[in-house]
């Protein structure tokens, strides 16, 4: 697809007691799921499994696995796996699907599943250690293997970062990553430049006075305000955002009143912003904060509260690392298994790792879905059951001949993350 680089690499099948450890180790994390941040059984059973290949380790935040092969001078490739499940009821029907129960941070029990694949992630960055140890001849450098918690919550990069990764680990020159979705098993998908949309959520709280239902008058509604500004958030990207330029607002959350004959005091809503670049970013969430604002002066409200508490930064894919990327790993699966795709508005914590860094960054996704089948479950369905294959050898695949491209040469220079 692109001018090449460097000789592409090659041998990196697995043998058959590879796919059989890759397919046992993956069951194991299906059917043992834990929360965002709680992922503490999952890193033991990393560790066991770093043990096992004489690979060093240490822990970075409580529940994330930094693992170390060094082998010679040479470049520094970071690869990234996510380790979290999330609180939902799995209805897979898989004979390996998850029975067990997390305790939320309201403190309430909840059903868990690895509804999201990060269990595919973690089995496939361990099955290409494998291989890429089987093959220390063929190249020279060093391997970190960040096992991060956390990425539901967008908490695990940052957590890690703040716990020293990158003093304690050898600063990489690239960190590359991928991720399951429902596109057919057996292909890779890449964006050059802009990959995943960030995301910001803030937590509107909407003052009113109290009344009667009958004495309306006597009150201000925060429930009709609050839905005015609902409304009248949806008109941000039809009417304010450029029609090139992708961005969602959403509201998910609306809550307010106990009885449907008084109007409360108060109602609360939460809204979620994406966009692909910083600038629109800034520019829907000060339209967000002005419409709030202004329906409540409008309506004769007090200023409404504002909480941002969670953002996610944009996923940039370095231009030129991705196309040398996408390179060794068409090379690799074939050029009909490997395309081209548009950015996505969901968003992903990872571009944080390379970011803190000072270095390129790369994602792609693999495919988890039954090839051929109408309307597979998507990511956070409780359906979602990736076939064993050829998702998993596919996702190691994937990730060996990246890695194995990166540790072999860095030939041109990068950027740090441009998009030009």
């Amino acid at each position: 697809m692109f001018p090449q680089a460097a000789t592409a690499p090659s041998g990196t099948g697995l043998t058959a007691a590879e796919r059989e450890q890759l397919h046992r180790f993956y069951r194991t994390l299906h059917a043992h799921p834990e929360l965002s941040m709680q992922e503490y059984r999952t890193a033991e059973r990393i560790e066991a499994e770093l043990d096992a290949m004489g690979v060093e380790r240490f822990r970075c935040t409580q529940s994330g696995v930094v693992g170390i092969v060094r082998n010679g001078a040479g470049p520094v490739v970071a690869l990234r796996a996510d380790t979290d499940g999330l609180p939902m009821l799995e209805r897979t029907g898989l004979d390996y699907a998850s029975t067990v129960h997390g305790t939320a941070a309201d403190g309430t029990q909840v059903p868990v599943m690895h509804g999201c694949g990060h269990d595919t992630h973690i089995a496939c960055l361990i099955a290409a250690l494998r291989v890429l140890l089987r093959r220390r001849e063929d190249w020279s450098g060093t391997l970190v293997a960040v096992f991060q918690p956390g990425e539901e919550l967008g908490q695990g990069a940052r957590a890690m970062v703040a716990d020293g990764l990158w003093e304690r680990a050898p600063r990489p020159d690239v960190v590359l990553g991928q991720h399951v979705s429902n596109q057919p098993a057996g292909t890779v998908t890449m964006a050059i430049g802009p990959a995943m949309a960030g995301t910001d959520s803030l937590r509107v709280t909407v003052h009113g006075k109290q009344a009667h239902g009958s004495r309306p008058h006597m009150g201000i509604d925060p429930i009709v305000l609050g839905s005015a500004m609902i409304t009248r958030l949806q008109t941000i990207v039809s009417r304010e955002v450029d029609a090139h330029e992708p961005a969602v607002v959403t509201v998910g959350v609306f809550r307010g009143g106990l009885k449907e004959n008084i109007i409360p005091e108060q109602a609360e809503f939460v809204v979620n912003v994406r966009a692909l670049t910083e600038p629109l970013r800034d520019q829907v969430l000060a339209a967000v904060r002005r419409v709030v604002r202004g329906e409540a002066e409008v309506a004769g409200a007090p200023e409404p509260e504002i909480e941002h508490y969670s953002q996610v930064p944009p996923t940039i894919n370095d231009v030129q690392a991705a196309e040398q990327t996408y390179n060794a790993i068409e090379q690799t699966l074939g050029t009909e298994q490997v395309s081209l795709e548009r950015p996505r508005m969901g968003s992903e914590d990872f571009g944080l790792l390379g970011k803190a860094a000072g270095v390129p960054s790369v994602l792609w996704f693999f495919g988890g879905a039954e090839p051929g089948a109408a309307d597979p479950p998507g990511n956070h369905s409780p359906y979602f059951a990736p076939p064993l294959e050829p998702t998993l050898s596919t996702g190691a695949r994937a990730m060996t001949a990246a890695a194995l491209h990166w540790l072999k040469t860095l030939s041109l220079p990068l950027s740090g993350g441009s998009t030009d």
